[in-house]
């Protein structure tokens, strides 16, 4: 064993019991270092040391000996301080520790606790009042149980090592706080300057009891943490009364970009500014200088007072508009972020103290709000587009789904927060393809573009390159050199249809590895179909008829998005035909009382099964089991192979269902498809005849018809490759499936769904060696359930900064919302948001509010009047099919779901792009 560092604190504890130094001759012991030693003995994780535990009850740790890996043991703030007190350079105020051990004796003379815990874990976490409630008892029980002699013993020992009348800092230390995924920052509780033992042992038991504050117990319950997993270390601290204090990003929290440091600074203590009781000062930091600086009128400030506690004072008035820091100081302040950033391996939140012109570090945690980085083989700059804004699913995509979609894209992927992107350096550096490029994104969506454009305004940031760099997209505006025939689109279909069904007929006899060769090989063959240039040449056609259209009939005859209704009910549109079928299901459901109720108390996907049972049953079963047959592979986010699809969750459906059956009479579907038609084709004709009676009237005009019979023969093929890739995803994910039961029936897994976590070669080589991680498996598990709090940006460049894009419009009334139209008309009427299609009640005149639509959602379209999205372009599925249903749709409408209340009364200016909310 090693001898203790002067200054720790004396006395290890075996079973609660203090070691006595005679006990181990010529040894001197504390409790830092004997607990080091045990750990060290017994091969410590991340995780703790459950027989090192169980031996000897280390209730005090000094800070000096703690660090990253004893999570379990100090939680998540202690080890940090552990850790910073370890790097070169950093001062971190003198301490120690009283460990998870302390807070689970604590919990263990309290067994009442157990079962207000049970109940907690059941609550609704927007139960506010049942969460105060049952919180604040779990926090009295705690905080009325005096601290057992041995942990008050040993941090009674450590006090008078460091000085027993001297003042502290007491503060939670979690043991999920200041992770990687989760800060938790705030949800625990600290206690400043406070003074002497008998204070310090009641605060550290409101530490622990503050486990159980509201805010805490919220979020976890949002975040899906048991409250059992978590436990309550507490750090206790000689107190820094310094003459500024203040918090350091070693990246800007607002825009994600790494190489901007920015300092918050006031005088006194830090609590000033993280109570909001004053504003800081704001310096940003780029390359060792001060590039920004806003020096705030500081008019108060906390300070500590000598009995203990603090108040608030006010600053002399000709030292108010004063900055706190110099800016050489806020540069040394920024040279030492970078350090501690280095040590830890990502973006650090960072409380300092400046006291005689000497930083003090009393705390650092990871950065949990910033996007992540894709990983890069280079120090180069680069800029990503977001994959997910165009295949409008922006959630985060578990491991194998995105794999499995890098494995089948026809661009190199990258991932980043569970998104993946595709990076368009190259295309920018070259002028040529860069114009190509900028047009292309800017007609589906501008905020896309006002983003690119924000990137290359900077210069400096993406290199021009002499020549265009190879493979740039097409710019829009050429005709694609094919005739507008019918046939070709028929041709295409049948390809895919006969290259799916060989896909079906021969994974059949695939299993265990030879599955997985197989499948890279059927990849290959999904790629092939997917990159036809026949069905890319039909895609743009269809894509530049539309844009020739709206350009030429707005510059002859001033219309806006005329193709709108030149588009209606186009045919060969799987997806809108997909939306319409649901309606001809609901008519075979609603001549059927008890078949509609059975419907209404549906709770499981066994409920077809049951409908044979009832009048009416057996034909409302073939009338959904035809549907699942056709669309079954679809579901809401379906790029992601992981998600439940239709034909393995029809409950989704359900709602959609019964929403038909009230609200729709009998032959909707036809009525509604030949309705759109019709009001295309007397479009078609006024359109016509407008222009006949122009100059060069009939050249105009027969230009436009030939557009007119291209877009209405290509358009409907948008929707199909689409329709091609998920039906293929979901025979892969079957065949998948089928080896992650044989993996649980072999004990490698304990739940199938497991796999999901797991990249493709990952599984390949779990079936293989029958040997699966599972630290690794819940690992990203935490990590999938975190990347739901980030929001994934349109634009993300090497250097972590996000950029959203702005509409550059003074065009529309005071207060509304700005987005992209996407389908002509204007409609009032009630918003629903709509967050999960599952929990859809539509009514007749209801305006469809969401954060984004893919094909799944198109059963919802048929019941509505109007589309308004948070995510979307001019040719993305759900303005495809707004278009096709008739809908006055807005979509890229920034945060119109928080901004738009559920019920409220909007207009939809589909034509023009915004939404008015109406008083």
């Amino acid at each position: 064993m090693r001898a203790a560092r002067p200054g720790a604190a004396p006395g290890r504890l075996v079973r609660g019991k203090p070691t006595r130094h005679e006990d181990v001759p010529n040894k001197r012991f504390d409790t830092a270092r004997g607990a080091g030693d045990s750990i060290g003995q017994c091969g410590a994780t991340e995780h703790g040391c459950l027989g090192g535990i169980a031996m000897i009850e280390q209730y005090v740790l000094d800070l000096q000996e703690v660090d990253e890996t004893q999570v379990a043991i100090v939680g998540g703030k202690a080890a940090h301080l552990g850790g910073l007190s370890r790097i070169e350079g950093i001062r971190v105020p003198a301490g120690f520790c009283v460990t998870t051990a302390a807070f689970r004796r604590i919990m263990a003379e309290a067994p009442s606790i157990d079962d207000r815990l049970d109940q907690l874990s059941r609550l609704n976490p927007d139960d506010r009042e049942a969460v105060r409630t049952l919180s604040a008892e779990i926090r009295r029980t705690i905080e009325g149980i005096a601290i057992p002699g041995d942990p008050a013993a040993a941090i009674t020992r450590a006090l008078a090592q460091l000085g027993e009348q001297a003042a502290y800092a007491v503060r939670s230390s979690a043991t999920a706080e200041d992770l990687p995924t989760a800060s938790f920052a705030g949800q625990q509780d600290t206690y400043l300057n406070v003074v002497g033992p008998a204070a310090i042992l009641q605060h550290v038991s409101r530490c622990w009891a503050s486990l159980f504050t509201e805010r805490a117990v919220t979020y976890r319950l949002r975040n899906g943490i048991d409250h059992r997993t978590v436990h309550m270390a507490v750090v206790v601290q000689q107190m820094v009364f310094p003459d500024a204090a203040g918090i350091l990003f070693t990246a800007d929290p607002v825009t994600g970009n790494r190489k901007v440091a920015t300092v918050d600074a006031g005088f006194g203590l830090g609590e000033a500014l993280v109570s909001g009781l004053v504003n800081p000062d704001v310096f940003k930091v780029r390359d060792g200088e001060v590039v920004a600086e806003a020096v705030a009128a500081k008019q108060r400030a906390v300070h500590a007072l000598p009995e203990g506690g603090t108040q608030e004072v006010a600053i002399d008035p000709q030292r108010q508009d004063q900055p706190a820091l110099t800016d050489a100081q806020v540069v040394r302040l920024v040279q030492l972020g970078r350090r501690i950033e280095a040590h830890f391996g990502r973006p650090q939140d960072i409380e300092w103290c400046l006291v005689d012109d000497d930083f003090q570090i009393v705390q650092s945690r990871p950065i949990t709000t910033l996007f992540p980085i894709p990983a890069a083989r280079d120090r180069e700059n680069h800029v990503y587009l977001s994959v997910g804004h165009q295949q409008m699913m922006t959630d985060p995509m578990k491991p194998l789904g995105l794999s499995m979609w890098q494995l089948t894209a026809m661009a190199p992927m990258h991932e980043a927060g569970g998104r993946l992107f595709v990076d368009v350096t190259r295309h920018l550096a070259s002028p040529a393809s860069r114009a190509g490029l900028l047009e292309l994104v800017g007609r589906g969506d501008p905020l896309i573009r006002d983003a690119l454009e924000t990137v290359l305004d900077r210069h400096d940031f993406v290199p021009t390159l002499p020549e265009a760099a190879p493979g740039g997209p097409p710019a829009g505006g050429a005709s694609a050199p094919i005739e507008t025939d019918p046939a070709i689109v028929t041709e295409l279909i049948e390809r895919s249809q006969a290259s799916i069904a060989a896909l079906r007929r021969d994974i059949r006899t695939k299993t265990g590895p030879a599955l997985f060769d197989f499948l890279l090989e059927a990849f290959q063959e999904h790629k092939r179909v997917l990159s036809d240039p026949l069905s890319m040449q039909v895609i743009m056609a269809g894509m530049e008829a539309t844009w020739w259209l709206n350009d030429r009939l707005r510059e002859w005859l001033g219309e806006k998005n005329a193709a709108d209704t030149l588009t209606l009910s186009a045919p060969g549109n799987v997806t809108s035909e997909m939306g319409l079928a649901l309606l001809d299901v609901a008519d075979v459901i609603r001549p059927h009382p008890e078949v509609v109720a059975l419907l209404q108390g549906v709770e499981d996907d066994g409920f077809l099964d049951e409908l044979p049972k009832f009048a009416g049953g057996t034909e409302a079963r073939d009338a959904v089991e035809a549907y699942l047959d056709r669309y079954g592979m679809r579901c809401v986010g379906e790029i992601d192979i992981t998600r439940p699809r239709w034909r393995e969750r029809p409950t989704t459906l359900v709602p959609v269902i019964l929403d038909n059956v009230r609200n729709f009479e009998p032959g909707a579907a036809k009525r509604r498809f030949e309705q759109g038609r019709q009001k295309a084709r007397k479009k078609a004709q006024e359109v016509l005849e407008r222009l006949r009676a122009l100059p060069d009237g009939e050249h105009k005009a027969d230009e436009t018809k030939r557009m007119i019979d291209r877009v209405r023969t290509f358009i409907g093929y948008r929707e199909y490759p689409k329709y091609g890739i998920v039906s293929r995803y979901f025979v892969y994910k079957q065949a998948l499936l089928e080896e992650a039961e044989r993996l649980v029936q072999a004990n490698v897994l304990p739940e199938k769904e497991d796999v999901f976590y797991l990249t493709f070669q990952e599984l390949h080589d779990v079936v293989r060696s029958k040997q699966v991680d599972d630290r690794l498996i819940q690992q990203r598990k935490d990590a999938f359930r975190s990347y739901h709090a980030l929001t994934p940006p349109r634009v993300l460049t090497s250097d972590g900064e996000a950029i959203a894009g702005a509409y550059r419009r003074d065009d529309v009334p005071t207060g509304a919302l700005i987005g992209l139209p996407v389908s002509a008309g204007t409609v009032e009427g009630r918003a629903r948001v709509i967050l999960d299609m599952a929990q859809a009640d539509l009514e007749p005149g209801d305006i469809l509010v969401t954060a984004h639509t893919d094909p799944s959602w198109t059963p919802l379209f048929v019941a509505i009047t109007g589309l308004v999205t948070e995510v979307g372009g001019l040719m993305t599925h759900g303005a495809v099919i707004a278009r096709e249903y008739g809908l006055p749709a807005v979509v890229s409408v920034v945060d119109a779901t928080r901004l738009i209340p559920d019920g409220q009364r909007i207009r939809v200016h589909g034509s023009d792009g915004y939404v008015e909310i109406l008083p």
